[in-house]
Parts: structure tokens; sequence; C-alpha cells
């Protein structure tokens, strides 16, 4: 008879053999994505709001059209991958204080649940030492105020938490994310 094994936690060395994997310009050596290059920066903390040092983002999402580079969107084809280059996915480990930044486009819309558009977002994985699942979340863009509004995921969040999955404009044209773990502005995390 075979018994499960004890649960084990993420980490903390989730970044080996994952390193060589980093991705943090999707953009890079690809000229014609359909879109402008867009900038995140953020910091991730943990419940105390101190910086979590060691910790692994990927994003996920749709190209400038809204076509995600899988085999499971109708919509995707090789051949238009094989040209733009852009795969969509981007991995990138937090620094000492706990901050990130990555380049990538602003993804097209695609269909939502209830067949409706989905606002552009990013498809953002969390992991780090102590969990034992990474975390998943999104990330939308605030010039979409509209497109946001009528999100089938993001209308699923309390109205009061929704700001923790929008991004900042920053002056700079820099867009500003932060993901708090815990306590006061804690990030909208899904259970999926």
């Amino acid at each position: 008879m075979l018994y499960p094994t004890t649960s084990q936690t993420v980490g903390p060395y989730l970044h080996i053999g994952l390193s060589g994997l980093n991705c943090t310009d999707l953009t890079a050596g690809h000229p014609d994505l359909g879109a402008p290059p867009v900038v995140i920066e953020g910091r991730v903390t943990d419940g105390q709001g101190k910086p979590v040092p060691d910790g692994m983002i990927e994003i996920w999402q749709a190209d400038a059209q809204g076509v995600y580079r899988h085999p499971d969107d109708p919509r995707f084809s090789g051949m238009d991958a094989t040209k733009s280059g852009f795969t969509g996915f981007g991995r990138l480990p937090t620094e000492p204080d706990g901050s990130f930044r990555i380049t990538t486009i602003k993804p097209g819309r695609v269909a939502g649940p209830d067949g409706t558009l989905q606002a552009p977002h990013l498809v953002v994985s969390l992991f780090m030492r102590g969990l034992l699942k990474h975390l998943s979340t999104r990330m939308y863009f605030p010039d979409e105020a509209a497109a946001n509004e009528q999100d089938w995921i993001l209308r699923q969040v309390p109205a009061a938490r929704r700001a923790t999955l929008v991004a900042q404009a920053g002056d700079d044209g820099i867009l500003r994310w932060n993901v708090n773990l815990q306590g006061a502005g804690e990030t909208v995390f899904f259970d999926i």
C-alpha cells in the first residue's frame, strides 16, 4: 500500500535549475509586437511589510491581439508565433529588497468565462519559501478603467480590494504594482 508523502514547501531552493529560464524582457529581440514596451516595477512584501528577497514571479499573458501562445487558444497559429517571437511568458527573481522589474507589452483582450471580453491583464504566479503552493493573482492596467469595470473576474473581487490588482501609472511612464502577502492592502490571490 502506498501512503501519501508529507507536504513540502516551495523553497528555499526554488531557484536551483530555474534561473537559466529567467526572462525579464519579453520584448527583447522582437521589434514588431504590435504594441509598445511596458515596464512594470514593484516589490513583494510579507505580512510584516518586510521585503521577500528570494521569491520568484512568473507572468503569462496574451499578445497584443489577445492571443495566447498555446494550442488551447483556438486563435493561436504556430506560424504567427514564429514571426513575432513573443512567448507571453516571463520569469524573474525578486531582488534582496523584494523588488522586481519586467518589460513586456500590454496584452489584448481575451474572452472571459461568461463570453464577454476580459480587460487586458497579466496572470501572475508567485513562488517563495514557506509556501505549500504558489500564489496566483492578476495585474490589470490603470488606463483601462472601462474594461476593468466590465471584467468578469475583477467583478468577482470585492470593490474595496480591486485596487490591489491594478497597477499605478508613474510620471516616468513606468507602471508600479506591489504584491503584499498579508495585512493592510493584501493583494487579492485566487484559489485555482
